[in-house]
């Protein structure tokens, strides 16, 4: 674990000249470039998902040249970014300096296909835009919402490179919106327990046939740690195997 932390690559605050600098070197190759025989779905235009998110997603997966905004910096972020990464796909955690390498390994991102910048610096957009050209997949908390004309340019910029733009946070042109609209700690009893899993109820729309929500209860994570679908019995998530049956539950 820890040869593999060490090759997380973090970007100085400069942003935009020191991306290019990477690009030059080779540390950080052109979207272009990773888009071919990189190990990311053949079809290129899709990014996968963990199997327990792919009920969530059109297509049931990350539509390339796609924004989607995933609520409030949180596990669920994690996720979605940790099955392009296995695929191959190169990620930015831009704009979270509090990003956790630890936490992102155990979610199961490669710490090796990760790119670290914790503060974009006031022109962040422009700093954004050339990320997108650099990595399949931009993980995005915007410092502050932006003019609806750098929001278009960014979605443009999505398009254009056939990035995947994750926004922790909201986003007024995202084809895709997921949030956690429920949440439920296990392991806990009357005054003992430790807490061993997060079941969470994720709703999930969107544009077009993506209108209607989708609603998926998930481990995030579970008692071995890992991001699966709750099995459901008579539309009620069954409990965690060892958890007992308490539960404190989060509205």
């Amino acid at each position: 674990m820890g040869a593999a932390v060490a090759q997380v690559t973090s970007l100085p605050p400069s942003g935009r000249d020191g991306l290019a600098g990477l690009l030059a070197e080779g540390t950080v190759r052109s979207g272009r470039e990773i888009g071919a025989g990189s190990g990311v779905l053949s079809g290129a235009d899709l990014l996968p998902v963990l199997p327990a998110l792919r009920d969530l997603l059109p297509d049931g997966a990350l539509q390339r040249g796609s924004v989607v905004a995933a609520g409030s910096w949180s596990l669920l972020c994690l996720a979605l970014a940790a099955g392009p990464v296995a695929a191959g796909a190169w990620c930015v955690a831009a704009g979270i300096p509090e990003f956790g390498v630890l936490a992102a390994a155990d979610a199961g991102l490669d710490p090796a296909r990760l790119l670290l910048i914790p503060d974009l610096g006031p022109s962040w957009p422009q700093a954004v835009a050339s990320l997108l050209d650099g990595c399949d997949l931009v993980v995005l908390r915007p410092p502050d919402r932006p003019p609806a004309q750098a929001r278009r340019k960014l979605e443009a910029a999505v398009r254009r490179h056939g990035a995947v733009l994750l926004v922790a946070g909201d986003w007024d042109g995202a084809q895709v919106r997921l949030r956690i609209a429920a949440q439920e700690w296990t392991g806990i009893g009357s005054g003992h327990g430790r807490l061993r899993g997060r079941r969470a109820q994720v709703v999930a729309d969107g544009r077009g046939g993506w209108s209607r929500p989708q609603a998926r209860w998930l481990w995030l994570p579970g008692p071995d740690g890992a991001v699966t679908a709750v099995a459901e019995e008579a539309g009620e998530p069954s409990a965690a195997p060892g958890s007992g049956a308490e539960q404190a539950k989060i509205g």
